[in-house]
Order: structure tokens, then C-alpha cells, then sequence
């Protein structure tokens, strides 16, 4: 297998050993390509001290044998998986412990293998790929980089572009088309464009909505490259910028700031997130930041680490990380900023995104 995806295996490898276990069932698509390279919608890994398979139907077989050509190959019928279970592990060899990703798999699927193989003893696992995801090697680190310059030049074009009068729902569809067509093979999420009071609101739909002068506009995009994504949110206004608007955004770009400024890897999440929350709460906002700093960025938009109030397991260096604070006031709109940074041991190691922060769009005419 190629070199990085062997690494990785050796890594979940010695976790089986640490629990003793025979055999590892990886479920979870994208821990399923990050082991194996894998990017179909159909396929089960499985890994042993001594071999790794990977499970996969009709339509992935020769999709599967390119892209993971160093695991070994074991076609599923067009039958559920705990019906092959008791073939496929007589095959490799019959493993009595086995574990699985607990978080992964629904009741009805675990229930279904135990009576497939009653003798088996099934271990529940909690994030050991997730874990090993949260640290991102420069592959990676360079496939983000270029989801980053993306979202970066698609919150430049649309900053050009919005006008009074246009809607929250055409502004989120010429980011679209601007990011599609400059490099993005998809967007990494729903972009987000919320205006005036729907600003409030942090995960705002766009809608029919106009664009005014003198209010908050939060547009919140990012890009996919090769399945790595970006996250950016930016807080504009339009043509005039009252001293409200003001006021508020100072506050979150200075608790934004000061969590850049001050984070660490190995501090627990709760504490990299109070850095900025005590500037909002200092500021006599503490009940209008209402949701958690930041939260890790890889192969999914939203994965571990996490920087929040409840937040306890510590931030690991070289982890991706998105700084994002935020005021949201009921009936008035809202502010937030966000970039993404890599994590080091004595600091921010890299802020990934580079957007400009000038809130200020002047309008002509």
C-alpha cells in the first residue's frame, strides 16, 4: 500500500494490539478512505495484525482495486454484510475478538452480527481513525492549503459582487459558481449568506431577502479538493458602517485574535476556547456567543478536534483548527469571523486563510 496509507495502518495496528484485539472492522466511509484510499460509498475494511481487506460490491470493484491496491479484495454479493460475516472470517483466518466503531454502527447492524457470529466477542472502539485524522501530515496539510486559496479568492470575488438589492440566495449561488469553476471540486458545505436581522441566526439558510445598507451580511463558505476542505466566514457591510456595527465587530475580531495569539497544542479545547469567549463576555456579550470556538477541518467539514465551553480532550499539535467567534443580537443580525489555523506547540503554527477582514463594501451611486 502506498506509504502514507501504510503508516496509518501500522498506527491502527498498534491500537489493536494495545486491546488485544484480532481484527478491526472500519465502517466509517471516511476513515475508510483514510486508511486505504478508498473514495467509493459502499466499502468495509478490515484490518488484522497481518492482513488488511477491503469489502466492496460490483459497481467499486475496479474503482477499489486502483485506488487501495495494496489491501486485498473481497467481493460482497448483493446480500447484507452479516450474512458474509461467518464466510469472510473463517477466510481470514476466524478472529474471536474483533472491534468495530461503536459510534458508527447503528444497534440493528451490531445486533445482526452478533447472530451471524455468536462466538465472536465484538469490541466497541470510540475514534481511533478520528484520532489519528485530528493530526494532519503535509499531503493533507497541502490539499487544505488549496481548499483554503479557493475559499480565499471565492470571499474576494464575492465581496466585488454584492450589492444593495441583491438577495442572500443570488450572492450564495454566484459564490457557488465562482468556486466551482476555480478550482473547487464542491463546495464543502451549504454556502451560508445571511443578512440583516437572519444574521442572528449562525447556520442561516439563504433566502429571498435583499441586501441593505448599514447591515450585517455573514457569508460562511468553503471549498472541497481531493475530499479535504476549507472553512471561511467573513462579516460584511454594505456602504455605510454604523457605530454599533462597529462596536461588535472589534469585539470578535479582538476574541479572535487573542485565541490566535495565545492558543497552544496540548491545551484541552475549554481553554482554547475561553481565550476568546473572555473577550466577548468581557465586553458584556457572554450570552450572545452561543456556540463552541472551532472545531477540526479534514476530510470532513466538521470532525475532531474540537474548541469549546465542554470541550476536554487537549488540541494535538499539527491538528487544523478554525477560530470562530461570534455575537448574534435577536432582530439586529450578527458578526462572525473565522479562519483556519494549524496548530504547533508553541503557537499557531499557520493561518491557513487569508481573506481580507475589512468589513467595508462602499457602494457607488
Amino acid at each position: 500500500m502506498a506509504a502514507v496509507h501504510r503508516q496509518r495502518v501500522k498506527a491502527v495496528r498498534r491500537l489493536m494490539a494495545e486491546k488485544k484485539v484480532e481484527a478491526f472492522l472500519v465502517t466509517y466511509l471516511p476513515n475508510v478512505r483514510y486508511l486505504s484510499g478508498f473514495t467509493g460509498s459502499a466499502a468495509v475494511l478490515c484490518i488484522t495484525p497481518r492482513g488488511a481487506w477491503i469489502l466492496t460490491d460490483f459497481r467499486y470493484w475496479e474503482q477499489a482495486a486502483h485506488q487501495a491496491p495494496d489491501f486485498t479484495l473481497y467481493r460482497l454479493p448483493s446480500r447484507r454484510f452479516s450474512e458474509i460475516l461467518p464466510e469472510f472470517l473463517k477466510k481470514i483466518g476466524s478472529p474471536q475478538r474483533i472491534a468495530f466503531e461503536s459510534a458508527r454502527v447503528t444497534v440493528d447492524q451490531w445486533k445482526s452480527w452478533k447472530k451471524a457470529v455468536p462466538k465472536v466477542r465484538w469490541i466497541p472502539t470510540r475514534d481511533w481513525v478520528e484520532s489519528l485524522r485530528a493530526v494532519k501530515d503535509e499531503e493533507e496539510l497541502a490539499r487544505i492549503r488549496e481548499a483554503a486559496r479557493i475559499a480565499d479568492a471565492t470571499m474576494a470575488y464575492l465581496r466585488r459582487r454584492l450589492r444593495p438589492g441583491m438577495t442572500e440566495r443570488e450572492a450564495a449561488w454566484l459564490a457557488e459558481q465562482y468556486l466551482r469553476t476555480h478550482g473547487g471540486e464542491d463546495v464543502a458545505f451549504d454556502i451560508l449568506v445571511a443578512s440583516g436581522p437572519n444574521a442572528a441566526m449562525a447556520h442561516h439558510h439563504p433566502g429571498d431577502r435583499p441586501l441593505k445598507v448599514g447591515e450585517p451580511i455573514v457569508v460562511d463558505l468553503g471549498a472541497r479538493v481531493d475530499g479535504y476542505h476549507s472553512d471561511l466566514t467573513r462579516t460584511f457591510i454594505l456602504g455605510r458602517m454604523p457605530r454599533r456595527f462597529r462596536e461588535i465587530y472589534d469585539i470578535v475580531l479582538r476574541a479572535q485574535e487573542a485565541a490566535i495569539r495565545h492558543m497552544r497544542a496540548g491545551m484541552p479545547g475549554k481553554e482554547i476556547d475561553a481565550l476568546a469567549r473572555a473577550v466577548i463576555e468581557e465586553a458584556g456579550y457572554k450570552d450572545a456567543f452561543g456556540h463552541g470556538l472551532g472545531h477540526g477541518v479534514g476530510l470532513e467539514i466538521h470532525e475532531k478536534p474540537s474548541a469549546g465551553p465542554i470541550a476536554e480532550d487537549p488540541v494535538p499539535a499539527g491538528a487544523v483548527l478554525t477560530v470562530e467567534p461570534g455575537i448574534y443580537l435577536s432582530g439586529w443580525g450578527g458578526v462572525r469571523i473565522e479562519d483556519m489555523v494549524v496548530v504547533g506547540e508553541d503557537g499557531v503554527r499557520e493561518i491557513l486563510t487569508h481573506a481580507s477582514r475589512d468589513p467595508l463594501i462602499p457602494v457607488r451611486g
